[in-house]
């Protein structure tokens, strides 16, 4: 099953390090190169469910200007995750990268044969 584009990069985002909200969509907008886009609410339903999943734990909290700032990082079970789903989306690009191959190679073939 195939993990949620959002999910994936918010996971991928505490590959490094933990990460506190703001910091977490601000890594997502980085590392998706501003393809996905993440509002506040978004990502604390996300990271209730990540938590839930046992994917993401509470690392620590601080109180800066009065707030307090709750950094995120991975699980085990959460690296583990993001890493199947990296391995899965690089099968299926192979699947595509090796369909252009063949046929290249079909069409040079095909093109050899009806010249020739």
């Amino acid at each position: 099953m195939s993990m949620r584009e959002q999910t994936y990069f918010i996971l991928a985002a505490l590959l490094d390090e933990p990460r506190h909200g703001y910091a977490i969509i601000q890594k997502v907008d980085e590392l998706s190169q501003g393809s996905v886009k993440l509002a506040a609410g978004t990502l604390y339903a996300a990271i209730d469910r990540l938590h839930a999943k046992g994917y993401v734990h509470h690392v620590r909290e601080e109180v800066v200007n009065g707030r307090a700032r709750r950094y995120y990082g991975l699980t085990p079970d959460g690296r583990a995750a993001v890493r199947a789903e990296a391995e899965r989306m690089v099968a299926a690009a192979r699947v595509v990268t090796e369909h252009a191959r063949i046929a290249r190679a079909d069409r040079r073939g095909f093109g050899a044969a009806v010249t020739a």
